[in-house]
């Protein structure tokens, strides 16, 4: 049984970013959330967060506030002891979308959990703590010139799989790809146009790059989310992976996404779905067809990623990582869940999702 919530403390949080994020549909200079605490009637704290981000979730700072410290706790506070799965399910109950906001809340429920029970929440959920995650780093979309600036400095880190950023211009794609291979060629390249591309023009791209022989691991959301249709035909005509990623927002979606052999790949991100057990459901769904998953990231706070790299561990269906997002946040400290060297990620061997309870309105 899982003690009583007895508080959900909810604060607005903000850090510069090292350098601009820049996708075929937005820029991000400064990483806007939320950091959530929640306590139980033992005492135990566990820590959860949420990212701003209208083009995906459709959520605010104040939205997410607004679910957390409205609803979400409505539906938790003073809510008898029970096992973890009827209190994540009043979270996913309390309200209609606001997936972000459940989600921070689900995370600070889970490491509560697993520090209960006194082990790392990857073991809690069946995984190992000692795995060894390998994450890609993004080059944001950007001139030919700076992102083979930036990819040098990331092979140059020890990172040795980049994911690059590309889609607004198919022409000028091409030659900004070019430049990433040119200026770090002993790296393995994956490529995610954040829906940027049509049904014509994504063929093209890809084909073209798979002529010019540069090796790609895979292609992230060809085209628009809700065009099933279209990236089962782009899926169809190339030869290099396709990964679904906003299309995927729930099991339901995942389960019409491998039915229709609408991609070859699955981007699980806990702020699209809504939490943990949404998350592993679909990576359940995956798995059950043979379709390998990533665990994902938006811009989001280091213990958004923390949990996601916990999640990564724990299930068999999960064979890429990325999450690389809380090293563009420029705030040393917010620091706790994992280690990284170079590409390499080390969980922490802690309860939990490794992050220590603070002093309650203690400031970050």
């Amino acid at each position: 049984m899982l003690p009583a919530v007895t508080e959900l403390r909810a604060r607005p949080y903000s850090a510069p970013l090292a350098r601009p994020f820049i996708t075929a549909r937005r820029r991000v200079d400064t990483m806007l959330g939320v950091l959530v605490e929640l306590e139980l009637a033992d005492g135990t704290v566990g820590h959860g967060s949420a990212g701003q981000s209208f083009g995906v979730t459709g959520e605010s700072v104040e939205s997410i506030l607004a679910a957390l410290n409205g609803p979400v706790t409505q539906a938790l506070i003073e809510r008898p002891a029970a096992g973890l799965r009827g209190v994540t399910c009043a979270v996913a109950d309390s309200c209609v979308g606001n997936v972000a906001a459940k989600a921070a809340a689900d995370v600070a429920l889970h490491d509560a959990w697993s520090r209960t029970l006194g082990v790392p929440l990857t073991e809690a959920l069946g995984g190992d703590a000692a795995s060894v995650l390998r994450t890609d780093m993004t080059v944001s979309l950007d001139t030919p010139q700076r992102m083979a600036a930036a990819a040098l400095e990331a092979a140059g880190d020890g990172f040795d799989v980049l994911k690059i950023k590309l889609g607004d211009d198919r022409h000028a794609d091409l030659e900004r790809l070019r430049a990433v291979r040119d200026a770090a060629p002993d790296v393995r390249f994956r490529l995610d146009a954040n829906q940027g591309w049509d049904v014509k023009s994504a063929i093209r791209v890809i084909r073209a790059i798979e002529d010019a022989g540069i090796p790609l691991e895979l292609v992230e959301q060809p085209v628009g989310k809700h065009d099933l249709a279209g990236m089962a035909a782009v899926t169809a005509a190339v030869d290099v992976p396709v990964m679904a990623d906003e299309s995927v927002s729930s099991p339901r979606s995942a389960l019409e996404i491998v039915q229709r052999r609408a991609a070859d790949l699955l981007n699980i991100k806990l702020a699209k779905c809504g939490g943990i057990g949404e998350a592993l459901a679909i990576a359940d769904i995956a798995r059950a067809a043979g379709v390998d998953c990533m665990v994902g990231a938006m811009m989001e706070p280091r213990i958004s990623i923390a949990a996601a790299a916990h999640v990564a561990a724990a299930h068999p269906a999960v064979t890429l990582v990325d999450l690389d997002s809380a090293e563009w946040i420029d705030d040393p400290d917010l620091d706790g869940g994992y280690t990284l060297h170079g590409g390499e990620m080390h969980l922490h061997p802690g309860p939990g999702i490794g992050f220590a309870p603070r002093v309650k309105g203690e400031q970050e």
